[in-house]
């Protein structure tokens, strides 16, 4: 089989992955885009070194090697990463990446600085209202 092939769909692949990960919301589908990415990669380096190993018959397979060594990252990363998004979800109730920020910043009360997210400061006067009405109830 000629090197253009598998090429070619290892880049097909690649770009089908690195569209999953630039276009996708849920951080699962974007797990699933990265592991489509290593598979793009593991198929060039396989194909690359037969290509490689016909031409020089003392060859180490220094491809297969690596590609066995990207297949057990990928597993940690695929487990740690679904750990996450496992947990992130038990905790916010989503795992839409857009929605997740950090616990200090909510849209009501801004920042961890106590600005808002427009950059002005939160109205004093607002809180001054809301106690009085409070007190007036009670």
């Amino acid at each position: 089989m000629h090197l253009a092939y598998p090429a070619v769909l290892s880049s097909l692949l690649f770009c089908t992955g690195l569209y999953g990960v630039l276009a996708r919301r849920n951080a699962i589908l974007v797990l699933m885009s990265v592991e489509l990415m290593l598979n793009a990669v593991n198929l060039n380096l396989v194909a690359f070194d037969v290509w490689l190993s016909k031409a020089a018959r003392d060859t180490l397979h220094s491809g297969q090697a690596l590609t066995l060594f990207t297949i057990a990252i990928a597993a940690a990363e695929i487990g740690i990463g679904l750990a996450i998004v496992l947990a992130v979800y038990r905790g916010r109730g989503t795992s839409d990446i857009d929605k997740l920020r950090d616990t200090a910043e909510s849209p009501d009360d801004g920042g961890p600085d106590g600005s808002l997210p427009d950059g002005s400061a939160p109205d004093a006067g607002a809180e001054a209202v809301t106690d009085e009405k409070a007190e007036a109830t009670a």
